[in-house]
């Protein structure tokens, strides 16, 4: 036998188009097998609050074992699993090559994709996974201001507590008309020869996603001017949709499928022309890197967009390894409290952000592991806005106490959330505004 855990665990493809990963009755078997060994271990009891529902449950049954726990409670933990992935990344000892095989994250896909496919899903849920139709309708000039007044106001927010089920002190993102992809739409590529080191070229296309163009464009810009500060020939995607996580998480996997085929060809046609992918949020990079090769294992396409594919400071960092790192600093940062995304730590990539902002003089990254609780769209929802603030609290309180006055995190969404939970006022920035102050950009 070999334990699980003290290797890179082994990452199974998701057998989706088998007919049997939607028989319910063999998805319950699993689910049995799988709780009855995270009851007998619960090193997972701190990540989210699907582990603890389910151990509080087994402990207040008759027998306090899984036997005698109501199976419609099984449901009850599917929902609150948002695939953040930590339990099968960190904490997990059965992981693969382990015999027993556990992989609790794709289970819990397994299971929302069944309940998806049975029931369909609220509208609610259909609504806040429309990320391009929601970005598109309420970034239309005029439309915006009202789609931000709305969000803004206490009155309008307990009505859509009220039809919708979305919590009113939820943090809800600003739309704007003049996206990234309109600001840039007449970008100049710099058509110096681009220098490649490493496993980078030299050349990237931007995936903006769906957040960056519509919520917040100027991390998109960030990014752009960043890496054009550091000689790297810089061009946005032509044409992009949302890379799927939303779906995914909803368990909508055909969905995932359509938005699959739309992005990966463009995306083909850019690495196939020498281009490297980069994107501004950690899941959409997730996505391309992990997910979609875990759903289509056997297309290569998906491939070679997964091996062009980028957290933005893994790029720079392994420019800076090739000696190609701009490291002429303008302005330090000070002390950083920053949270490390859960998204990103699944990249296993280690911490590229937090090596890169301390090469800033007079400058310390102090880095929190700890999820924020957000997922997109789990803190937004009426039924687990409170259990997503919990969640939340010990890294709250973590970032609290440190010295500093400024906090970071690669995902604007977690820091937003965090943010909305602090004591003590702090300066809240993306990391890649950071790097663009202190070059003095």
């Amino acid at each position: 036998m070999r334990e699980g855990s003290l290797e890179a665990p082994t990452r199974h493809p998701l057998d989706w188009k088998n007919v049997d990963f939607f028989n319910e009755s063999k998805l319950f078997d699993e689910l049995e097998r799988v709780f009855d060994i995270c009851h007998g271990c619960r090193r997972c009891f701190n990540l989210c609050n699907a582990f603890p529902l389910l151990f509080d449950v087994i402990d207040e049954s008759d027998t306090m074992e899984l036997d005698s726990v109501d199976k419609r409670v099984y449901w009850d933990v599917v929902d609150n699993c948002y695939l953040c992935d930590m339990c099968f990344m960190s904490k997990c000892p059965y992981v693969p090559p382990h015999e027993w095989d556990l992989d609790f994250p794709h289970l819990m896909l397994r299971a929302k994709a069944v309940k998806f496919k049975k029931e369909g899903a609220k509208q609610r849920d259909k609504l806040l996974t429309s990320t391009d139709a929601i970005g598109k309708l309420a970034s239309i000039p005029i439309i915006v201001n009202a789609v931000n007044a709305a969000n803004s106001s206490k009155m309008v927010r307990g009505w859509i507590d009220k039809t919708l089920a979305i919590h009113p002190d939820a943090v809800v993102p600003t739309y704007h008309s003049n996206t990234a992809r309109k600001q840039l739409a007449s970008h100049n590529t710099v058509s110096s020869a681009p220098i490649a080191c490493a496993e980078t070229t030299g050349k990237v296309a931007i995936f903006t996603t769906c957040y960056g163009n519509y919520n917040r464009p100027d991390l998109v810009n960030d990014l752009v001017s960043v890496y054009e500060h550091n000689d790297i020939t810089v061009d946005i995607c032509k044409q992009e949709k949302c890379c799927g996580m939303p779906k995914l998480e909803l368990g909508d996997l055909e969905a995932v499928e359509r938005l699959k085929n739309s992005n990966i060809p463009e995306l083909v046609r850019l690495v196939d022309k020498g281009w490297d992918i980069v994107a501004p949020v950690p899941s959409c990079v997730l996505m391309f890197k992990q997910e979609l090769p875990l759903m289509f294992p056997d297309d290569a396409d998906v491939a070679k967009v997964r091996d062009a594919m980028f957290d933005p400071f893994e790029y720079l960092m392994l420019r800076h390894k090739g000696g190609l790192l701009n490291t002429e600093f303008k302005e330090e940062i000070g002390d950083v409290s920053y949270q490390v995304a859960c998204h990103l730590r699944v990249q296993n990539i280690g911490l590229k952000t937090k090596e890169l902002l301390e090469l800033i003089p007079n400058t310390s990254v102090k880095a929190h592991e700890r999820c924020s609780g957000h997922d997109g769209t789990y803190a937004l929802k009426s039924e687990f806005h409170d259990i997503s603030r919990k969640i939340a609290r010990p890294v709250v309180n973590r970032v609290d106490k440190d010295q500093g006055t400024v906090f970071s995190s690669d995902c604007p969404m977690a820091a937003d959330h965090i943010a909305a939970g602090l004591k003590n006022e702090k300066d809240v920035k993306n990391p890649m505004s950071l790097l663009k102050q202190a070059y003095g950009l």
